[in-house]
């Protein structure tokens, strides 16, 4: 049982796949059904994420449904189970009673069941046969795989009944069900194996065929999407998942009939869309549950992006939790000066020791509780929102749950699973590196989702209503709220319509300096190039943003306000500034000729990521303006000099030595400081307004004797390396 658990069963009502025949009465002739003939019957007690799409795809196809059950109780368990199949019998026994007589019923389930072809290739298929009723079978024994010695045995094919599909005419139909008295939690299959003693004998179709999953494949022609039989080469008409085959109709439906297609993307994306431009009234009431759980970087650039969202402040509560002391400030001061801007906030510290499946728990019912509130939208801290309009664009998809995907800069790793594993941990699925890589887009109905979502209220008030929806014995906290969902039948989707973002990686961050995200240069360089490259960086080469204030030496911008300042506050941190004295022990020799008050980068630990600095923004710009010499950004001095009229005011004239010289201002002049600035001594060229970010680059032996101008009130601090010396 287990091994064919793992095989991922997927039934295949194909009517060209492996199904149990009953004869009741094999004709010799028979007239061509017309699609007037064919009802489609199916059992909803309510609307479900999966009737809709069985509907979608009936309509599609123009097949006549009746569906019995609408209001009624559901006599079985959840959504994954069986038991409480009786009562679909009951209602199919009931409904027959009011059809007519020359009509060909298809009774089905809906709840996971799509139409991939249309009533005429259905009948078509079904009269080949040649007779009455059609009943399905399948590899996979399901729910009980106690009842395996009751289902009746075959040469060859598949052997295990179900009723979750068959098909056959109103008469015969009526005849089979007439002695039917089972309970309504009574399994359905019990009725399919008594059905199959209901004549003597059963005929086995080789024509017909039961697929397992690794039979089947996506078949993409002429617009539309059908799944193929591999083994047996055939069309399915109709496609059941069953049992725990259930995610892989969700697969299969993200592409059949025609959802999406090579030739028209996705087809149903823009369909049934909550539109929020030119809303009249009130934009909807979110709940934004912000989760920080461990060191992150960047954590005030989340604030800041969070400040930026493209929606109603009035019309957003906050629910907070921080496990992290240190972010803790960042948080305070971020609701000092903007948490009134917000309807409602809520914080969770980590004085109150709350654990982590507690405090998932809690955000969502501090929307569950709110009458007002219509969506909660989960975020981690680890969650870089690049679209301002990510909010509105899920809310306007109008979904049940909804991600917008994103991912892990130069990696494959994403918010999102597209399959699962036996066992229920991840797996790729065949469209994973095409949805992730954006050669397919659209909104995809997915297993698992992590990071950042956003859920329905109404979903907190019904099915997900149990309010311990992120625990389990063994699955992390979002492995077992996806878990719930689907149980429940709840569909999850992800969308890469937009370029939403990126996730930042908190592997191997170090919270024991001033400021950490210095340090993250190889682990989130795309984030520390946003907060610490200045922003006109890009423009040096391709606008030409660079000067010649001397010869051979080229200005342009390097870092950010907030770069220069962090360097500076982690170097006064430090605080172990040198004396200006020739004898210096932190370098080769012991002596220095030409003395500073400085810090070296070696001191803070920081020498690899200066050295990364060098080489991806200083050597691009080397190799352009030196034509010839290609640099390997080596250094054995790299370090931050304070200049004060009280401590060292100047440097007196020197060569460096270095093949060329970097020289970063690191505050502003007459704002900070007065005076300072560099004179090269052979051309009498000073530059004495250095601005805050921007770097000189000179060569450093032979040509380009220099010295500090003095400075003559405040502080000057600027970055200085001798690159291969």
């Amino acid at each position: 049982f287990n091994a064919k658990m793992r095989a991922f069963s997927l039934l295949i009502l194909a009517w060209m796949s492996l199904l149990v025949v009953l004869p009741v009465i094999r004709c010799k002739e028979q007239r061509e059904l017309s699609e007037g003939n064919l009802l489609v019957v199916t059992v909803a007690t309510k609307e479900t994420d999966g009737f809709r799409r069985f509907m979608r795809s009936a309509r599609h196809f123009n097949y006549t449904i009746k569906v019995l059950g609408r209001g009624e109780p559901w006599k079985g368990g959840d959504y994954m189970t069986e038991p409480g199949g009786g009562q679909k019998v009951r209602l199919l026994k009931a409904g027959l009673q009011e059809m007519e007589e020359d009509k060909v019923v298809l009774f089905i389930d809906s709840y996971d069941v799509v139409f991939a072809s249309g009533p005429k290739e259905l009948l078509k298929k079904f009269q080949q046969t040649r007779h009455k009723v059609v009943f399905s079978a399948e590899t996979l024994i399901w729910p009980d795989r106690h009842l395996e010695d009751k289902h009746p045995h075959f040469r060859e094919g598949k052997r295990f009944l179900g009723s979750g599909g068959f098909i056959g005419y109103v008469p015969n139909l009526k005849e089979m069900v007439a002695d039917w008295t089972g309970e309504d939690s009574d399994t359905s299959v019990i009725f399919a194996i008594r059905s199959s003693h209901f004549v003597a004998g059963l005929v086995l179709m080789l024509r017909f065929v039961c697929l397992r999953l690794d039979e089947v494949v996506l078949k993409f022609e002429d617009g539309q999407v059908r799944a193929r039989n591999v083994l047996y080469d055939t069309l399915p008409v109709v496609i059941h998942g069953n049992g725990p085959t259930k995610l892989q109709i969700n697969y299969l439906s993200n592409y059949i009939p025609t959802v999406w297609t090579f030739e028209t993307g996705c087809s149903v994306c823009l369909e049934d869309l909550r539109p929020l431009s030119g809303l009249k009234s009130e934009y909807p009431l979110v709940v934004i549950g912000i989760f920080i759980q461990q060191p992150t970087p960047f954590v005030s650039v989340f604030f800041e992006t969070l400040l930026k969202l493209e929606y109603p402040k009035n019309r957003l509560k906050l629910f907070i939790y921080n496990q992290v002391r240190e972010t803790y400030f960042i948080t305070y001061s971020f609701l000092k000066d903007h948490g009134k801007e917000y309807q409602d906030v809520k914080v969770i510290g980590p004085e109150e020791n709350m654990d982590r499946v507690a405090s998932r728990n809690l955000g969502l019912d501090m929307c569950r509780q709110d009458k007002d509130c219509e969506y909660f939208f989960s975020m981690d801290i680890e969650v870089v929102l690049k679209n301002k309009d990510t909010l509105k664009i899920l809310i306007e998809q109008n979904e049940p749950i909804i991600a917008p995907m994103i991912t892990r800069e130069g990696r494959l790793w994403t918010n999102f699973w597209g399959a699962l594993s036996a066992d229920g941990y991840y797996a790729r699925s065949e469209d994973y590196v095409d949805i992730v890589q954006g050669r397919r887009v659209g909104v995809w109905n997915v297993p698992y989702l992590t990071k950042v979502y956003l859920v329905k209220a109404s979903l907190l008030h019904e099915e997900l209503s149990n309010n311990d929806l992120f625990s389990s014995g063994t699955l992390d906290l979002d492995m077992a709220f996806c878990h719930n969902a689907r149980n429940k039948g709840v569909f999850m989707y992800v969308t890469n319509m937009h370029t939403f973002g990126r996730m930042l990686s908190t592997e191997n961050y170090q919270m024991s300096h001033l400021h950490n995200d210095l340090w993250q240069i190889f682990e989130n360089p795309k984030d520390w190039e946003e907060r610490y490259i200045h922003e006109n960086y890009t423009k040096i080469m391709r606008d030409k943003l660079i000067e010649t204030p001397c010869p051979d030496v080229y200005w342009f911008p390097l870092f950010s306000d907030i770069g220069c300042d962090h360097i500076v506050q982690e170097m006064e941190n430090f605080g172990q500034w040198s004396g200006g004295r020739n004898t210096d022990t932190r370098i080769q020799g012991g002596y220095e000729n030409v003395p500073t008050i400085d810090i070296h980068m070696t001191q803070i630990n920081y020498e690899k990521e200066w050295q990364k600095l060098l080489l991806d923004y200083i050597a691009p710009i080397t190799e352009t303006m030196y034509p010839g010499y290609y640099t390997k950004a080596q250094f054995d001095l790299a370090f931050v000099v304070r200049y004060k009229p009280d401590e060292q005011p100047f440097l007196r004239p020197h060569h460096d030595a270095s093949t060329f010289t970097i020289n970063i201002a690191l505050n502003q002049k007459v704002l900070d400081y007065q005076g300072g600035g560099c004179r090269f001594i052979r051309y009498n060229c000073s530059v004495e307004a250095p601005r805050k970010g921007w770097a000189l680059m000179h060569p450093g032996r032979l040509t380009h004797y220099h010295e500090g101008l003095r400075t003559t009130a405040g502080t000057r601090y600027i970055a200085v390396s001798f690159v291969d010396p």
